[in-house]
């Protein structure tokens, strides 16, 4: 009797801790933001911490060009960014989630220009939307991170908007 009840339990317990977990753990792809002046392309890689938080890192590339006067000047870009996300699944739509969350980035800054050179800090907000197909072991989102730069070069400004991105990352 005591080995049906330990066995029911343990099924019970391992059921619901199946059923709590997100659709997928572990992904790893790429993230581009066309408009982001620090990480046009970034390497993503994402992991749940239980059913709704999740953390996501990106290491990116990126760069811009600016004119003052007569003078070109273009910056190349290294950057880091993690942030956090807490997800909230939309009913009708397997696989389909919400998230709201924040971040930080610190990217570095190379140009021929001066006042461009240099390590810049932000902050960003983020939230976007998040689907897992279900037959194929690919993810892909959407997101929007306003960022905030807490610490910049010269030149930079201290707000950037237009942080729009979409990713896709192969999940395991």
């Amino acid at each position: 009797m005591k080995i049906k009840l330990t066995l029911g339990l343990a099924l019970l317990s391992l059921s619901s801790a199946l059923f709590a977990q997100s659709d997928y753990k572990q992904a790893i792809g790429a993230r581009i933001s066309p408009a982001s002046n620090y990480d046009v392309f970034a390497a993503s890689y994402k992991m749940f911490l239980a059913e709704q938080p999740a953390l996501e890192f990106n290491l990116g590339i990126g760069g811009n060009r600016y004119a003052y006067f007569v003078n070109d000047y273009r910056t190349t870009t290294i950057s880091a960014s993690a942030a956090y996300q807490h997800h909230f699944a939309i009913k009708p739509v397997d696989g389909l989630k919400w998230y709201v969350g924040g971040g930080a980035t610190v990217f570095h800054s190379s140009s021929k220009y001066d006042p461009f050179k240099g390590v810049s800090v932000g902050l960003f907000p983020t939230g976007g939307a998040d689907y897992k197909f279900k037959k194929i072991p690919l993810n892909v989102s959407a997101d929007w991170r306003p960022t905030f730069l807490v610490a910049k070069t010269d030149q930079y400004n201290g707000f950037y908007g237009d942080g729009f991105g979409i990713a896709a990352r192969y999940t395991f």
